[in-house]
């Protein structure tokens, strides 16, 4: 068996010898070796353009880090970004949806199981097709940013709540709740730093678990918390700068509170002119940002992303793509 193996290899080595000199066994050149060379970069090099921008699959993470009741307006907020990029593709079993209080069941909540992002109540946010994965007190900083790195317990986490990404992963990190200088509450008992956030994405990048990032935040001086971002391939946007608050759109007479916030409800309203084949940008999407409106000066990083944002399609972050494949016809189909 041996001396078979050897007598096999020793043939390969000896046509992969003739090949590389651009000749046959009877030594007749049947191929001029410099072209093919120059081919197959020319083939390589078209590959590696047409790679830049693409990926595979699509995942979200979308959090509401806030409890209380007057605190309705972030879960509306998060509750919304959820159904949006469901609506765009992305399906339940790739979006982690963390929700640090459940207004829905608050005693105060006059429309009881019910969570509403306008005054007209037109859609419940809170019906029964969501699927939240980490809730209450599970929402902390450690779960989160152990979620983004996958350094969970995985004897005890069910696959069904881990960020199973990888390299060829694009990925909607969505944000919402109190925050300050380079920091974001979590449960008004805890903070996550704009270093948590960097050093985890770092983390990230290092294990090949994303190829593109939008990190999206709706807080006051949201801004600074992507000031530390160092990872490639990061498109980053806040709802206000330093020393800045994210203020409330509206509130709702009955519900008694504000039911959103204005940066979320603005990409919300951009969000709604998208669907699966849009042409839309982020470029569009960021242009639509007008302070008069925001009441903030949202923000936006672009120095670690390497596409420009005019060709990037809004759907490459809120959308999903779908691999499909593709079976040759063997002209033997059976009948049904």
């Amino acid at each position: 068996m041996n001396e078979l193996l050897r007598l096999l290899l020793l043939a390969f080595a000896t046509c992969l010898a003739l090949a590389l000199k651009g000749v046959d066994a009877h030594n007749e050149k049947v191929f001029d070796v410099d072209s093919v060379r120059q081919f197959l970069s020319d083939q390589r090099g078209a590959k590696d353009s047409e790679a830049i921008g693409k990926h595979t699959n699509n995942w979200a993470v979308v959090v509401s880090t806030s409890r209380f009741w007057f605190n309705y307006r972030h879960l509306a907020n998060a509750l919304s970004m959820y159904r949006t990029v469901k609506r765009l593709g992305i399906p339940d079993s790739q979006i982690i949806l963390m929700l640090a209080d459940d207004v829905a069941c608050n005693p105060r909540n006059v429309f009881p199981g019910t969570v509403y992002n306008n005054a007209d109540r037109a859609l419940d946010l809170y019906s029964n097709n969501i699927e939240v994965d980490y809730r209450g007190y599970e929402v902390t900083v450690d779960t989160f940013l152990r979620v983004l790195t996958d350094k969970v317990d995985r004897t005890t986490t069910p696959r069904s709540k881990r960020l199973l990404t990888d390299e060829n992963s694009n990925i909607f990190i969505y944000l919402t709740g109190h925050g300050g200088n380079e920091f974001l509450k979590f449960q008004d008992a805890e903070e996550v730093s704009a270093f948590d956030i960097a050093d985890a994405f770092a983390q990230m990048w290092e294990t090949k678990r994303y190829h593109e990032i939008l990190f999206m935040i709706d807080t006051c001086q949201a801004n600074t918390m992507y000031s530390k971002f160092y990872s490639p391939n990061i498109l980053a946007v806040g709802s206000s700068k330093l020393d800045e608050s994210s203020y409330s759109h509206h509130a709702d007479s009955d519900v008694g509170v504000a039911v959103i916030d204005r940066f979320t409800y603005y990409n919300l309203e951009f969000l709604e002119k998208v669907n699966k084949g849009s042409e839309l940008t982020m470029k569009d999407l960021f242009d639509s940002y007008d302070p008069d409106k925001i009441h903030s000066q949202a923000g936006v990083r672009e120095d670690l992303y390497d596409r420009n944002t005019s060709e990037v399609r809004i759907t490459d972050f809120f959308g999903n793509v779908q691999a499909v494949e593709i079976d040759e016809d063997d002209g033997n189909d059976d009948e049904d």
